[in-house]
């Protein structure tokens, strides 16, 4: 199908830092309840008239139960991924989602829970940077790789 006339969904996505950064760097990954095996950064779409950081801050409080969180960069531009064929059918009438990505720190006294409302992850961890890869779905990786690699290449990881 041509790039073009493919739907893309808006959305957010946040990296999580755990409070203990810049000291250290660990990063927040949970994982879906629906999927076996799937571990992604919290995301979620951007609803009419609401800002990527409206969003942000909103989707971060339903899925993870906080939105104590600052935020420490954006990364500068959107990014797109098409869904695989099992996710297009749940997602529909999407191909995909075109995505802002937010690199953020948990407040020391934030406390995470996923047992929220509509809850969307079973699991969650902090990670190290070179670890995130051992879990993260196939379609996502290469977005995940392209926006790591700019946080640590400015010097934020």
């Amino acid at each position: 199908m041509d790039k073009s006339k493919k739907r893309y969904r808006p959305n957010v996505a946040a990296i999580i830092l755990s409070p203990k950064y810049p000291f250290e760097s660990e990063i927040f990954i949970a994982k879906r309840n629906d999927v076996k095996n799937s571990w992604q950064f919290p995301q979620g779409g951007i609803d009419k008239g609401e800002s990527p950081k409206e969003a942000l801050f909103r989707e971060l409080k339903e899925e993870i139960g906080t939105d104590k969180l600052e935020i420490v960069a954006e990364y500068p531009k959107w990014v797109s991924y098409d869904f695989p064929n099992i996710v297009a059918k749940k997602m529909y009438p999407y191909d995909g989602q075109v995505q802002r990505y937010f690199l953020v720190r948990l407040k020391p006294k934030a406390k995470i829970d996923i047992d929220t409302k509509h809850p969307e992850f079973e699991d969650y961890k902090f990670v190290k940077y070179d670890e995130i890869f051992k879990y993260i779905m196939h379609f996502k990786r290469p977005i995940y790789k392209e926006v790591l690699k700019y946080f640590k290449k400015e010097g934020y990881l």
